[in-house]
This record gives C-alpha cells, structure tokens and sequence, in this order.
C-alpha cells in the first residue's frame, strides 16, 4: 500500500472516529452529570447486538463541530427482530435538527416502511436549527415530512418513541404521532413554547416541569404513557413494549411461553363483593387472568379510572380494557374515554385480541364534564369499540350500566361474546337511580314512615327485572360463568376467535367524533 493510500485510508478511520464520538468532551460531562447516557450507549441497550447497519456516520463530515450531523440512524434487532432507529446526539448542538438530520430521519422512516419493521425513535432535540431553516423547514423534504411519514406509517409499523430529554416546538409532533411514549423522569420534556417564550408572549411564568415535564405529561396531559425512573429503565420498558407487537400489521403478536398467574390465597369469587357499590381492586380480576409477569401497562398515572394494558394468556398477547372501581367508582371521564378510545384502536391497528372487564356505572354528568365535551369523548370511545374488528370478549364482572356498557363492548358493538359473572347486573341505570327516576314524585307523597320501605320493595323489583338470568335467558348475555373459570373461558375461546375477518363498511373512512 502506498503512502497516499494509508493516509487515504486513515482519514476515514479518523472521519468516522469523530462522527462516533459525538459533541465535544464538556457537553458529555454536561449530559453524565445530568443521568443521561451517550446516545451510542442508549442503541446499545435498546438493541440485542448494537447498531449493525448505520445509514449517514459522515453526514455533515466536513463541519468540524456537527458529526453525523447530530443524529444517529440504522438498523438493528430486539427479541432477534430487525428495528428501525432513529437517536438524537445531544451532545451535538443540543440535538438541534439541520437539513441532513432532517434528511436522515426521512430515509429511515422509509427504510422502516419498505422493510415493514418497528421504528424506535430516541428523542432528546433541542429543534431546529434556526440558523438553517430555510433548507430544513419548509420544503418537500423538510422537516414537515417526517410528521406526514409518522402519519403514514401509523397502523402500519409499530413507531415507540422514548423520550430522553427535551423534545421542543415542532419536533414535540414526534412523541406525538408515536404508538407509545415512554418518558425518563425528571429530563424529558416536550412542548410547544418554552417557558421564556410563554412569559414573553403571554406573560405566563412557569417551570419546566409544570409546562411540559414527564410527570405532567404522564399525569394531566395523556401524552406521555410510561414515566421511567432513569435511561436504562426507559430502554427496557421499549424493548418490552415491543415484545407485545408484530413487526407490522399484518403479522401476529409474538407468542411466548405460557405460565401461570402468580399465586393468590383467595380465589376470585371471593374477591368481588356482591353489593355494587362497594369498591374493590380490579388488578386482582387482572392478575388472575393472565400470566405471571406479563402485564403492560398503558398510561398507569393518567386517567386511572379505566385500566389499559398488554398482558399473555397461556402465553398469547391481549389488550385489556377494565374499568377500576376503586377509582372514582369506575366512572368514565373525557380522559378516560380518550385513554381507552387510543388504546383499542392500537390494539385493533396490530391484530391484538381485546378483553374488557366491565365494572362501570356509566359516564360521568354534570356541568363541568358536558363543558369538556363527554359525549363527544364518549363517542370517540364508542367509535373505537365499534370499528375495532379483532377478536372481542367483554365481561361484565359486576355491573354495566347506561353508555358504560356500550363503552365496554357490549352485545351490540361486535364482541364475539358477552359473559357474565354472577354478581352482574346490566341497566340503563342502577336500582338507586332507577327508583328515584321513576318514582321521586310518588316518594315525595308518601308519609316519611312509608318511603323506605317503599323504596326497598321497589329496588327490589328493579334488581329482579334486571336479573343476570333473565338477561342470559333473553340471549342478552352469551354466558353465565362461574369466576373462578374465567382465564380458562377467554383463553378457549380466543383460541377459537383466532380465525375471525370482519369487514366493517366500505367507505373512504368515517368522519371521526374528535
């Protein structure tokens, strides 16, 4: 080899050293003393082997202070599955995208649809470049077209997004178009203005956190789903989720071993209390459906009146739908219809049975929640429910009154079966409302001495109107079933329902209540 060819040769290798060590040596001190690790070092968590393929090292080589341009984009496996990724550099200009960090995203947005895999997005992005709008902003390939692709491949690859630090201004559509966002804890943020420009355009003072800090945006705003203690957490909460989902939608879920559920002292029928009012713990239905260890669960801190979540049953994937009684009585809200409302509809995008467990009085009234919009968000849930056509299995555990029982898949919305436990009843309304409903101005005539046992005789009467016999004899229900039976009843039957193909209408698509 000559000399011309060595120093050839040896200033690739020093070309691509440079690109892979990042931003300069203070903002990795910067970032270690914050709990932030190396993007380099999150791929290799987040991936079984490290990244095998990267697409642009050299991007932007020939400026000394932007290797790879500030973002890092390739091809590796989880679980032995190929994934797409996409990381931000904060080392490098705080993540700040230019027009080939824009580039880059774009193709590997593409190169995940053409080869139909998960696309992993790690997120810690100052924005854009100001300095380089004009080429990376508005044009065809700008930095609009990553939110159209992220549109595009909705439904069609699973898109995760893990939110290390800031993702700011336009770039917060990211997490925003993501299936899930898993957010660490006390570094990621999201938000459209920062809070020195909320106080110089509006004159509002506010932290950080209270503007768009993970705990907020996991809590109150809904769009963070999984608040992480720290990066390694974060990492292993997406490789999780992902062992849950297809590559793409016309794939399976990924099957595993099948296992017991953990051991319990009491069994479930012994659990669920006969009046039905009295709160109990709807984890312990939960936990007694599925395998050991193999729950999921979707935005734990937000809306936690309705339960969403993955868990396997005899080692296959579902998606559970349940209402939390001990929760503001499991009434549902406009958050929780909105929670469950996305959860079905990613359940039903990846070919993920779904099992509701149906404890609701039906949805919340009043003046403040009809200001908010509850029937819009209610039918938004109902819509969602309707539309889904992967293998449905709803039971009312207790009760499932009014548009609560059409929230959780009732008879009428395509479940492949409704059953029922004992201890259910299904109403437009309980006994209390009912008899009020009908009877106040009666009530009110009676002498005192006379109401409440006028009352209870007619409550009485209700409940054996609304008797769950009486129901399964009118076919309303498919099935009463003892709940001690219940795991083995729905994984028999998802075992059946494997096979089923609905279409629902042909049409462009609905005009969605959003």
């Amino acid at each position: 080899m000559c000399m011309a060819e060595e120093t050839l040769y040896e200033s690739l290798t020093s070309r691509e050293e440079r690109a892979r060590a990042g931003g300069p040596p203070r903002h990795h001190e910067k970032n270690r003393a914050a709990g932030k690790l190396f993007v380099r070092e999150r791929l290799r968590l987040l991936l079984d082997d490290g990244l095998e393929a990267e697409d642009g090292l050299l991007a932007n080589c020939l400026a000394e202070d932007l290797p790879a341009d500030g973002v890092v984009t390739g091809l590796g496996r989880i679980h032995g599955r190929p994934v797409a990724v996409m990381a931000n550099d904060s080392t490098v200009k705080a993540g700040s995208w230019g027009w080939r960090t824009v580039e880059k995203i774009i193709r590997i947005q593409e190169t995940a649809e053409k080869l139909r895999i998960p696309l992993v997005y790690l997120v810690d992005s100052a924005g854009a470049r100001i300095t380089d709008q004009i080429e990376m902003f508005p044009g065809r390939r700008g930095a609009g077209r990553i939110f159209y692709n992220q549109v595009r491949l909705s439904g069609m690859v699973p898109q995760v997004c893990v939110l290390f630090g800031p993702s700011a201004a336009g770039g917060a559509y990211i997490p925003a178009f993501c299936d899930v966002v898993i957010m660490v804890e006390g570094n990621a943020s999201m938000y459209l203005g920062s809070p020195r420009m909320a106080e110089m355009v509006i004159g509002e003072k506010v932290s950080l956190e209270e503007m768009g800090g993970a705990r907020m945006h996991c809590s109150v705003s809904g769009c963070g789903d999984v608040l992480a203690r720290d990066e390694y957490e974060a990492i292993a909460s997406a490789r999780s989720y992902l062992s849950y989902l297809p590559s793409h939608w016309e794939e399976s879920p990924p099957a595993a071993a099948p296992c017991d559920p953990k051991p319990f002292d009491r069994p479930l029928s012994a659990v669920i209390p006969e009046n039905q009012n009295a709160p109990f713990n709807m984890f312990e239905v939960i936990d007694r459906l599925i395998d050991a260890g193999s729950w999921y669960e979707i935005k734990r801190l937000f809306a936690p009146e309705i339960i969403t979540g993955f868990g396997r049953v005899y080692g296959q994937v579902v998606g559970i739908v349940a209402n939390q009684p001990r929760v503001k009585g499991g009434v549902l809200f406009v958050d929780s219809a909105d929670k469950a409302a996305r959860f079905i509809t990613l359940c039903d995008a990846f070919n993920i049975p779904l099992v509701f467990l149906a404890d609701v009085p039906g949805f919340m009234i009043g003046t403040k929640v009809e200001r908010a919009g509850i029937i819009r968000h209610g039918a938004k849930l109902i819509a969602a429910v309707s539309e889904a056509r992967v293998p449905k299995v709803s039971v009312i555990v207790r009760k499932a009154y009014g548009a609560g029982l059409y929230a959780m898949a009732g008879p009428a919305f395509e479940s492949d079966c409704t059953l029922a436990f004992p201890t259910a009843q299904i109403a437009v309304m309980g006994p209390e409302a009912a008899v009020n409903a009908v009877y106040s101005n009666k009530i009110q005539e009676l002498p005192e001495a006379m109401r409440q046992q006028f009352v209870e005789e007619k409550r009485a009467e209700y409940r054996q109107d609304i008797d769950i016999y009486r129901l399964a004899s009118e076919l309303v229900v498919d099935g009463v079933i003892h709940p001690d039976r219940m795991r083995t009843e729905i994984a028999t039957r998802l075992s059946l329902y494997r096979t089923k193909h609905l279409e629902f209408g042909r049409r462009r698509h609905p005009v969605y209540p959003v």
